[in-house]
């Protein structure tokens, strides 16, 4: 289930069900955060499956050592395989180096996918949740769905937390606020360089209430061009920092994707999730595209009745273009 730069895949598991991680740093990341009850509370016992290819036993032991001697509570059992998981966090995966083509990564991608996709088919509890994380998140997402036919649609998910977070963050650092006082950004499309970030429906908190943030950033010009840029290369220019990639955030990302998913979202606020696409805003069905959503009783719903302007319109476009490229070369490689 792994390939790669990815060393693990882990497999979280509550007391009446489970959840999947895998992957080097993000899983080493996001383990403790699921045990200490980040992702699914503080009163959810939990048991960690841990899942590798053969050569990396001897590392994945050492961090059920570590598991161990940081006595965390809510930690039931370490133990392997994936029996009954009801959430999984896919974080396997072989991204696109600047010297592979686009259909190698895909096809590499794709063989990865579909034998996860066999094993969640055989393993996974009737209602698994599903989020994927790896680039490319959203064909991964599709190809996973092909082959685990008996997992709903509507559970299987990728995630563009990590950007709903970061453009957050950057817009509260821009009107000098909180990360806290905004909300309602959303990451349309593919998770890559084609995805839409969009404020027109942003609000933030002000002493007078929530105000509009294109009141207050009207510079269409920063948001167009640096703001999106600084998005795009956020991972980078961290990598370029601590010499190490975005793992801490990118781990809370998908805690927080999760957390949203299960107990849902405070009200008049919506998330960014790549979900299985019924047609809204005229994004063409069968994809996984990300969209506003609303979430409630473990179930997510995308958010109706947004005015898109002209811009807007044309972005979303570009990027559900790209995707339903993805997926017809992905399916090739499958053939």
């Amino acid at each position: 289930m792994v390939h790669g730069d990815t060393i693990c895949n882990w497999h979280v598991d509550t007391l009446h069900g489970g959840d999947t991680i895998s992957n080097w740093q993000i899983g080493y990341a996001i383990a403790p955060m699921v045990a200490r009850g980040i992702m699914l509370g503080p009163d959810q016992p939990v048991i960690l499956h841990l899942l590798d290819i053969e050569h990396a036993a001897e590392s994945l032991n050492g961090i059920r050592m570590e598991l161990t001697d940081a006595a965390f509570p809510l930690l039931k059992d370490v133990v392997e395989a994936c029996k009954d998981v009801n959430i999984a966090v896919m974080l396997g995966g072989s991204p696109q180096k600047e010297i592979t083509l686009r259909k190698d990564m895909l096809s590499t991608n794709a063989s990865i996918y579909k034998a996860q996709a066999l094993i969640l088919e055989e393993h996974a509890a009737a209602d698994c949740k599903v989020s994927v994380v790896p680039n490319p998140a959203n064909t991964n997402a599709l190809i996973l769905k092909q082959f685990a036919p008996s997992i709903p649609k509507e559970n299987i998910t990728c995630l563009t937390r990590l950007d709903h977070n970061r453009a957050l963050g950057q817009i509260a650092d821009r009107l000098k606020v909180h990360v806290s006082d905004v909300k309602n950004v959303i990451i349309w499309g593919n998770h890559s360089t084609t995805e839409y970030l969009e404020v027109n429906h942003a609000t933030f908190t002000t002493r007078n209430g929530e105000r509009p943030v294109r009141e207050h950033v009207a510079d269409d010009h920063w948001l167009k061009t640096e703001f999106i840029t600084t998005m795009q290369q956020r991972g980078v220019a961290i990598i370029k920092a601590r010499k190490a990639s975005s793992a801490f955030s990118a781990a809370i990302a998908a805690c927080d994707h999760i957390r949203d998913w299960v107990f849902g979202t405070p009200k008049g606020t919506w998330v960014s999730m790549g979900v299985y696409s019924d047609g809204s805003y005229g994004i063409p069905p069968r994809l996984i595209y990300s969209f506003p959503v609303k979430c409630e009783k473990g179930k997510w719903s995308i958010v109706q009745g947004l005015k898109i302007d002209e811009y807007s319109r044309a972005m979303m476009d570009a990027t559900a273009k790209e995707l339903i490229e993805k997926k017809s070369l992905a399916k090739s490689c499958l053939e």
